[in-house]
């Protein structure tokens, strides 16, 4: 329902109508909205997480990978009309922050795992400065996040970002998988 209709437009009444439980049991959980959002945000996280895990199971090469994962988060988030972050960051910024952070930390690991496997795998350029690649990727991502209000508008952001970050480290025969990818994404 905060995913849907926003942080802070659903009410407590609204979350023990659509449960069928009393407002009371909620409270016996929970001792406020901003507690059982800040929860609610944890397991977004562990689900985003583990579905991240599985596209990277599947041993696509690393930009495919990356293509992956931006299609994963288009499926995930193409049925919201206002961005989570954005909502997030407006109405309950604590969480938000902390939120972010273990974001940060978390996407800066498979960011690296991914420029490292690229670099591997001969697609991208194996003088690439990992550390600062990962950065100025994962600023231009969250960037986007916190500060577009419409999804949609916020997925097309990412994928030019995408296309951005591969291309400054992409080999020649990185920039030809990149090409492919974009072809097929049009």
């Amino acid at each position: 329902m905060f995913l849907k209709l926003g942080f802070k437009s659903v009410t407590m009444d609204d979350i023990a109508c659509e449960m069928c439980i009393s407002k009371k049991t909620i409270y016996k959980y929970f001792s406020n909205k901003e507690k059982l959002i800040e929860e609610g945000t944890e397991v977004v996280h562990q689900k985003i997480h583990a579905m991240m895990d599985e596209v990277m199971a599947q041993n696509h090469n690393a930009i495919a990978e990356n293509f992956q994962l931006l299609e994963m988060f288009k499926q995930m988030f193409q049925s919201f009309d206002h961005s989570p972050a954005y909502q997030l960051k407006k109405h309950y910024p604590e969480i938000y922050e902390k939120m972010i952070a273990n974001e940060i930390e978390d996407c800066s690991q498979m960011f690296r795992r991914n420029i490292e496997k690229g670099i591997a795998e001969g697609l991208y350029r194996k003088e690439t400065d990992i550390e600062a690649a990962v950065k100025f990727y994962y600023t231009l991502i969250f960037s986007i996040n916190e500060n577009t209000v419409m999804e949609k508008d916020a997925h097309e952001l990412e994928l030019k970002a995408l296309e951005y970050h591969t291309r400054a480290i992409a080999t020649p025969n990185g920039i030809k998988e990149l090409e492919k990818h974009l072809l097929s994404n049009q």
